[in-house]
């Protein structure tokens, strides 16, 4: 099949590289390289959010888990961390899929994938590269323009958007990247209205954040980084 997949984030390449993998003919088009998208100041430590009880997610977490612990990819490490939850939370069913799983009221300690996801990225662009994907630098104005047999929509914020659909909307977040002390362990800590984590990868740590429902701007807001600093710390 023709492919074309719109966001060359890390839900594009992820879909690109296994959608050419599988011997299709697959575009990415993109208005960023990798390093400039919304993707490349994540987190990026694996596990969902403590609300997603399912059989299905269950099994996601667990393939998610053993592939990237697998993968040997530059930029993904596995350690161990600790999320905080409110302490009347039932333990989420997704946890006990979660290698060294140690827990109490209110904490969840486990081991998980970490990724630095502009190292990551940049290989993820190599793979698709390698696999004969080609990759367009221009905008996307509507999905219906896009002469494929197939469209993957991962645009993130602009993805309502593009599909012509209000019930999509964007969430805006906002982080901040400080230098790497040495940290050890990542820290999530979900128990309090307003969240925090504090990722590390070695060079870089991410602090964060705001989740923001309807806001596509991603102007940083020096109030909002200094609250997120101050949090963290």
């Amino acid at each position: 099949m023709r492919i074309s997949v719109v966001g060359g984030g890390v839900i594009g390449l992820s879909c690109a590289h296994r959608l050419a993998g599988a011997g299709h003919d697959v575009t990415v088009l993109t208005e960023a390289r990798p390093e400039e998208t919304t993707s490349a100041v994540a987190g990026g430590v694996l596990f969902p959010p403590p609300a997603a009880n399912s059989g299905r997610v269950d099994r996601w977490t667990v393939a998610s888990v053993r592939e990237y612990r697998s993968l040997g990819a530059p930029g993904v490490r596995v350690i161990r961390g600790t999320y905080f939850v409110p302490r009347e939370a039932p333990v989420p069913s997704w946890a006990f899929s979660m290698p060294d799983l140690d827990h109490e009221p209110g904490r969840l300690t486990f081991t998980t994938a970490v990724i630095d996801t502009p190292v990551y990225l940049a290989w993820l662009a190599g793979r698709v590269a390698a696999l004969g994907a080609r990759t367009e630098f221009r905008t996307v104005a509507r999905l219906d323009d896009l002469d494929a047999d197939l469209v993957v929509n991962a645009a993130g914020l602009g993805g309502g958007r593009l599909a012509g659909d209000s019930t999509v909307v964007p969430v805006g977040g906002h982080v901040v990247h400080l230098a790497d002390p040495g940290l050890t362990e990542w820290i999530v800590d979900s128990s309090s209205p307003v969240p925090r984590h504090v990722i590390p990868h070695g060079r870089h740590v991410v602090c964060g954040g705001t989740q923001e429902p309807g806001r596509a701007d991603v102007t940083p807001d020096p109030g909002v980084t200094a609250d997120i600093v101050r949090r963290c710390r």
